[in-house]
């Protein structure tokens, strides 16, 4: 361009000029108090700062504000120049002057290049960061003719016994599988997928409203961003069937009620070929009729005659893995008492570790006595004195002294 075509100003012109671009910057908020962020605030910081003030005041939400509107348009022209690193840096050195007419400006005019270029420019890229992943059914942008299957659960209830020594116990889990005939790809053989034509393989469509752009999904190819003109005849174009799959699950050694395992690819086969999800089995062990389970250790209440406990003795008791062990019972026992067979509980998963089995003896009252019998308790009785039952002479003693009270 020749500027020597162009009137220059006197030197009072210019000097009035300068003062009169000074004033109008001077006028104007630091750019950086528009959005509330520091001058050392980062690219994301920036964006965070403008995402939140551009939702508050966007005209939308304040349809009667024309404050509000006003405010919207300086937090978003703010945001026009620092987000550019070129026109930050600039800003930073001469502030508002650096985007005045003949001091730099940017096209548009104004200090952001004007309402319309910063707020479209800026706004609908906030929008669709903050919408996109929903307006996209979960972030995926396009079709895709191949898609993951979905997982599935299964239940499998196996015995303590069972649980102890690991077993193996064979499933079947009705789920969908891939389509032989077809190959998963859900076209007749000999044919293809041919891409859709109304999304042009995107399998999304979208439409633009105001400053806004919206998706939504291709009504034609549901989203795969293919169609099948001619499906296979046995899956219907799915790619898969539903049928019933057996398979051996692995109950390790050990395993607790509620565990999870996880077998990955044999959940659900994917759709015209995608991967297969994963297969999860849910354990549970079923209650036992003797022993009750703590983690590791197990627990049982064994019944032992009132002579037994009185004079002492064995008695044997049932393990876990099916044999009998002995438990010595000193004289004097009484109900309740426990004892510990160290190693004979239950395995922890995936270790050479047992854990403990306890033992807790309850006395037994005799029934159905015979008259000799009876004739030797009531003998008893007669020479039963304070030190052969503490407790009952100790309880009958202090109820008798609240009596007399």
């Amino acid at each position: 361009m020749n500027t020597s075509s162009r009137p220059r100003r006197k030197a009072g012109e210019r000097e009035a000029h300068v003062a009169k671009i000074l004033d109008r910057t001077m006028a104007k908020k630091d750019l950086y108090e528009v959005l509330g962020v520091s001058k050392t605030a980062t690219a994301e910081e920036l964006k965070k700062a403008y995402r939140k003030l551009a939702m508050q005041y966007h005209p939308d939400r304040n349809p009667d504000d024309d404050s509000a509107e006003q405010k919207f348009k300086e937090i978003s022209e703010a945001y026009d120049i620092l987000k550019d690193d070129q026109r930050r840096a600039a800003y930073d050195r001469m502030g508002h002057a650096a985007f005045e007419q003949g001091m730099g400006a940017h096209p548009g005019g104004g200090f952001g290049g004007g309402f319309q270029g910063g707020f479209q420019g800026n706004f609908s890229d906030i929008f669709e960061e903050m919408f996109g992943e929903f307006m996209n059914g979960g972030g995926q942008r396009g079709g895709s003719a191949a898609q993951r299957g979905a997982d599935i659960s299964y239940e499998v209830a196996v015995s303590l016994e069972e649980a102890f020594e690991g077993v193996e116990t064979p499933i079947r889990v009705p789920t969908w599988q891939s389509c032989g005939t077809c190959g998963g790809a859900g076209a007749k053989k000999g044919s293809k997928p041919k891409v859709c034509e109304t999304c042009g393989g995107i399998g999304r469509l979208r439409a633009q409203q105001g400053f806004f752009t919206m998706e939504r999904t291709c009504h034609d190819c549901r989203g795969a961003g293919q169609v099948i003109s001619d499906p296979c005849g046995d899956c219907g174009g799915q790619g898969r069937i539903r049928k019933e799959k057996t398979l051996e699950v692995n109950v390790p050694a050990g395993i607790e009620d509620g565990t999870r395992m996880r077998l990955g690819g044999e959940g659900e086969a994917g759709v015209r070929g995608g991967p297969p999800g994963d297969l999860y089995i849910f354990v549970s062990v079923k209650p036992h009729e003797f022993f009750q389970r703590d983690g590791a250790n197990l627990y049982a209440r064994v019944p032992a005659s009132f002579t037994t406990l009185a004079l002492g003795g064995k008695i044997e008791v049932p393990t876990i893995e099916g044999k009998r062990a002995e438990v010595s019972i000193p004289a004097g026992t009484q109900t309740g008492q426990q004892f510990r067979l160290k190693g004979k509980g239950m395995p922890v998963l995936r270790t050479p570790v047992r854990g403990d089995l306890y033992v807790e003896v309850m006395a037994e009252t005799p029934v159905h006595l015979s008259k000799k019998q009876k004739e030797l308790l009531e003998e008893f009785s007669h020479h039963d004195t304070e030190k052969n039952t503490p407790k009952a002479h100790k309880f009958f003693k202090k109820v008798k002294d609240l009596w007399e009270d």
